[in-house]
């Protein structure tokens, strides 16, 4: 998490960073209006959320924004211009990684104040805050089929199963068009395989169609799957088609209901929980409010022996070197920077990757 300890705010304006030439308006401004504290008449409308020079930048000069490079001037940028797209551009920039150097040791809290939660064990010593079953398809060709039948299931007819939080359909757009092999399957694959062995999923079905590239036995046997009574897995070519096979999945989910609903709530430990932290739509005021209150909540759950995920690598990129400054190690920072290489090479030939 960035350094907010200098932040300074003036009237409709935040400071980030006593280094920064830059601040964010808190308010929409005027044009014309006078900046409290700097001596400055801004020269453009700005509204809230968009940057204003607070003095004079020159073309490619650094725009600094946390005391963090973000950009660089296109033009020159005289001082109470708003600094947005249009005179702020991104180029490579010589980065110091110096691992560990800001490294702090997790601290956990003693084990006797750490935090529990009401969740549900799950048979390999996980835990999980839901109680689901999932309906998961292979090929985007069986979402139809995946949909009808998670959408059979309505509070009504759950009602007999208290215990379960619902039967959910996850789908998607890939699993044939595709090479069998390669980074593009084996992300769909494990994707696919994390779905399934989710820890608030109590049971799955897997829905094929037959003739796609990411097929039910390819998926099962690359990522170690075995089919058993809360793993269940059904063809549509084999099922007799759409119709049927809905029909036919409707009767496994059934069957998997009595079993899901034998899980009960029990106390476990904080230590179960695993946040995934996702982009939800950034703004001028992400850095200043959502992000820095998601990773303080995290630093707390970590205390207590959680975690969090970031996802979304590649936004990162340009200040991958904070992360790296405060690795637990040089190897951890290197893998960081190897799988920024690794997207960097893939994107200057034209796929679309994420990491």
């Amino acid at each position: 998490m960035l350094d907010q300890s200098e932040k300074q705010v003036n009237g409709p304006i935040i400071r980030l960073n006593s280094a920064d030439n830059v601040v964010v308006a808190r308010t929409d401004i005027a044009a014309g209006a006078a900046l409290e504290g700097y001596n400055i008449v801004t020269r453009d409308v700005a509204l809230a959320g968009n940057k204003l020079a607070i003095r004079d930048i020159e073309k490619g000069e650094a725009v600094l924004k946390y005391n963090t490079t973000i950009g660089f001037a296109s033009e020159f940028i005289p001082a109470g211009t708003m600094v947005h797209n249009h005179n702020i551009s991104f180029q490579e920039f010589d980065r110091d990684y110096a691992y560990g150097r800001d490294y702090k040791p997790l601290v956990l809290f003693p084990e006797s104040e750490r935090a529990t939660f009401q969740g549900y064990m799950r048979p390999d010593g996980r835990a999980g805050t839901r109680n689901y079953i999932a309906v998961v398809s292979t090929v985007n060709c069986s979402a139809t089929v995946v949909h009808e039948i998670a959408d059979y299931f309505t509070k009504e007819r759950l009602k007999d199963y208290p215990n379960v939080d619902g039967v959910a359909a996850f789908a998607h757009a890939l699993g044939c068009g595709m090479e069998m092999t390669g980074e593009p399957m084996d992300l769909l694959q494990r994707t696919l395989a994390g779905y399934i062995r989710h820890p608030n999923v109590a049971a799955a079905l897997v829905v094929g169609l037959g003739c796609e590239r990411c097929q039910v036995g390819g998926l099962f046997a690359n990522q170690d799957l075995t089919e058993g009574p809360a793993l269940r897995t059904m063809v549509m070519q084999e099922s007799g088609g759409t119709r049927r096979s809905i029909e036919a999945g409707i009767a496994m989910v059934k069957e998997m209901l009595v079993e899901a609903d034998k899980c009960h709530r029990e106390t476990v430990p904080a230590s179960h929980i695993k946040v995934g932290l996702q982009c939800g739509g950034s703004d001028g005021f992400s850095s200043i409010t959502a992000n820095p209150a998601l990773g303080a909540a995290v630093d707390i759950l970590s205390k207590h022996g959680g975690a969090g995920i970031l996802s979304e690598t590649p936004e990162i990129y340009g200040v991958e070197h904070t992360l790296t400054a405060r690795a637990a190690t040089r190897e951890i920072g290197e893998k960081l920077i190897d799988r920024i290489r690794w997207w960097k090479d893939e994107y200057a030939v034209g796929r679309d990757v994420q990491i």
